[in-house]
């Protein structure tokens, strides 16, 4: 089953910087919760992201369990909104939309992930028991950061 997680928070910045701060991936760590185990892999000489871009992470999003993720962006409409797609990690499917809209107050940062659990029953399952969970503290915690950071 197809589940939707959709996040907004306003930015108190200029669609330079929220872009800038978001689009690289090099600052994921900073707003995830450490307890997460994510790391960044992929080298990256320079921030700016493009269709195409694979990234790669460790993350231990259950029981301390290290696991490999991919990325791939799938779409970029500069200082708009990308789109960010795992290839491969824990999730059956990942569609990450992260959309910025400048308004009078800053930027307001949209995020809507589609995803779905392996395993059919027993992905929904863990998904009522503790992935939902664990991915409002994920986002939780963001908010907290980035309410600081902007």
């Amino acid at each position: 089953m197809k589940h939707t997680l959709f996040r907004e928070q306003q930015l108190n910045c200029d669609i330079e910087t929220a872009w800038k701060f978001f689009s690289s991936a090099n600052n994921l760590s900073e707003i995830t919760p450490k307890d997460m185990g994510f790391i960044v892999l992929t080298e990256m000489e320079d921030d700016e992201i493009y269709e195409g871009m694979l990234i790669d992470y460790y993350v231990s999003p259950l029981f301390g369990i290290k696991m490999k993720w991919q990325t791939e962006i799938t779409h970029v409409d500069f200082q708009k909104s990308f789109i960010d797609f795992q290839k491969k990690g824990p999730y059956k499917l990942w569609n990450h939309h992260h959309e910025f809209i400048p308004n009078e107050d800053g930027v307001l940062m949209k995020d809507t992930i589609d995803y779905e659990l392996p395993m059919g029953f027993l992905g929904e399952i863990a998904h009522r028991l503790f992935v939902k969970k664990k991915l409002d503290h994920i986002f939780d915690y963001r908010f907290r950061v980035l309410s600081k950071l902007f």
